[in-house]
């Protein structure tokens, strides 16, 4: 290779490194072509429905109507003040999320630890741990009210087996229907908690665990010292999705009661359903609806302010 044939391809490469973009050079926008498939279905299917509903809130539009809606403003909002039945169903959806998140997360804590023990079979486990995330809601209610039918259902034949009576119609009873509801949104959000929390389980590394038993710490010193600061931010994040997913839910206490007997398991997302599918009233459950999405970024802003002020941004 010649002098000159090397001090031209040096040129070359110092031309090449001079047109790269500096720190000043703004980015190459040519990248927004790469996420558009995957932004416009978000626009969409996401963000265009959103903020359409919010915009119909603040009319008076409802099912069968000749006239043109009219924008009424706040119009639905205080009517919504007023609305004691909504409130109640508000009510009624916090205790739904609460009572199933709860035990949703502390059920599937343990089956997690479990589950990441060195067991045999351990593989058949996991696969029968998640059979329930598979089956559709649809699915999971009506197998449930066969579970609760109060003739045939292996419940109330197993409790009659027991001497321990019988022949309750769990579902349609006042003071059963909400805790049955519950238990049954308990068992279908299982699995992915516990896939969740596993995972979060198995990035924990063992040598700090051997190295604490080294020491003579016990089961619970080595969980609350080794296993659970570990775990901590896969159970907060896992716990606030659980919370909204519950908050929202819809299909499976819709299949399960119907929102009855007499309300007592009709949920915030029911309720707007009713109201805009049954009594044609599209105004009104939008305004619902931006009150159930208000809350949950209320709750997301806590949730987020207290990771962050834990020193948790990951």
């Amino acid at each position: 290779m010649t002098w000159g044939t090397a001090s031209a391809r040096s040129g070359g490469r110092g031309r090449r490194l001079r047109e790269r973009p500096g720190p000043g050079r703004p980015p190459d926008h040519g990248a927004w072509f790469l996420v558009l498939p995957a932004l416009i279905p978000i626009l969409v299917l996401s963000v265009g429905p959103l903020l359409y509903g919010v915009a119909l809130a603040f009319t008076d539009s409802q099912a069968g109507r000749t006239t043109p809606t009219e924008w009424t403003g706040l119009l639905n909002f205080q009517d919504l003040l007023h609305d004691t039945l909504f409130w109640e169903s508000f009510r009624i959806g916090l205790l739904w999320a609460v009572g199933v998140t709860l035990p949703q997360f502390l059920l599937a804590l343990g089956l997690a630890l479990l589950l990441d023990q060195n067991l045999r079979f351990r593989w058949l486990a996991r696969a029968l741990a998640i059979i329930p995330w598979a089956m559709p809601e649809v699915v999971v209610g009506i197998m449930w009210r066969l579970v609760y039918n109060p003739d045939a259902g292996i419940l109330n034949e197993t409790l009659h087996d027991l001497g321990l009576g019988g022949g309750r119609d769990w579902l349609t009873g006042l003071g059963t229907a909400l805790p049955a509801v519950i238990v049954v949104g308990v068992w279908a959000g299982l699995p992915q908690t516990t896939v969740a929390l596993l995972a979060g389980l198995q990035n924990t590394p063992h040598e700090l665990h051997e190295a604490a038993a080294i020491d003579g710490a016990g089961a619970w010193r080595r969980f609350s010292t080794v296993t659970w600061p570990a775990l901590r931010p896969v159970a907060l994040a896992i716990t606030a999705l659980n919370f909204i997913w519950n908050f929202n839910s819809f299909a499976l206490v819709y299949v399960l009661t119907n929102g009855g007997p007499g309300g007592k398991t009709r949920l915030p997302m029911l309720f707007a359903y009713e109201e805009a599918f049954r009594y044609g009233q599209f105004g009104y459950a939008a305004a619902m609806g931006c009150v159930m999405v208000a809350v949950i970024s209320v709750f997301l802003a806590f949730h987020l302010v207290a990771r962050l002020g834990g020193g948790e941004d990951r």
